[in-house]
């Protein structure tokens, strides 16, 4: 068994509470209104803000003995600046006001999920960084172009709405691949710091979806 099987099994508990979130369920249901999807972006374009921040701090940040990844993070950072801008967009077209997004301050959840990101690479182990785009991706994949399509159906809202989701749903399977090649070179201890990373970023994220409002299109209409 690969690591990666590892990880998936060691957090499958963690992941089930995230999906079992109201506004989650709603979503796969076809029932959310614009307003849980525009808060959903809402709250994503604060954390997305943070991905090449933190990918930037991670390079630097990386000791030695993990110089070998300094090119895979490159390449996530090459891979991933600017998608914030695709969630105002998308924002925007599904009729919200990406400007005062933009301006915003994000809800405790993401927020929260942000500070301890940037602490687990400033104090902690910065390999461990990897449990949240582990979990991160793993949720696109499972999610993402699911939830595009229900969510479209339910509001008929135009593509154009949907380019964050949907470019995550077809982009991340590679990235899933990558990343299984890149924890399976981790030594155990590196590992195990990224199982627990990954725990804590399962319930961090899940905390974001818990916190959004579950409206339904039908009470949207």
């Amino acid at each position: 068994m690969s690591f990666y099987e590892e990880l998936q099994r060691a957090t499958a508990d963690a992941r089930a509470t995230l999906v079992g979130a109201p506004v989650i369920a709603a979503c796969l249901q076809g029932r959310v209104g614009r307003e849980s999807y525009l808060a959903f972006l809402g709250q994503a374009y604060h954390h997305v803000r943070h991905t090449t921040p933190l990918l930037m701090r991670l390079g630097g940040r990386l000791p030695e003995r993990l110089a070998w990844m300094r090119r895979a993070v490159a390449e996530y950072i090459d891979e991933e600046i600017g998608h914030e801008e695709w969630i105002l967009d998308d924002i925007a077209v599904a009729g919200g006001d990406a400007d005062a997004v933009r301006r915003s301050r994000p809800d405790l959840p993401a927020e929260v999920m942000v500070a301890y990101a940037y602490d687990l690479i400033e104090r902690g182990n910065p390999a461990a960084f990897f449990g949240m785009v582990f979990v991160l991706e793993g949720t696109s994949v499972a999610l993402a172009l699911t939830a595009a399509d229900r969510i479209q159906q339910a509001l008929g809202l135009p593509d154009g709405a949907f380019t964050y989701l949907r470019s995550h749903g077809t982009l991340d399977p590679e990235h899933t691949r990558h990343l299984a090649a890149l924890l399976e070179r981790m030594t155990p201890e590196d590992q195990a710091d990224v199982v627990h990373a990954a725990r804590v970023f399962f319930k961090l994220y899940g905390d974001v979806f818990r916190a959004l409002p579950v409206v339904e299109a039908a009470a949207c209409a």
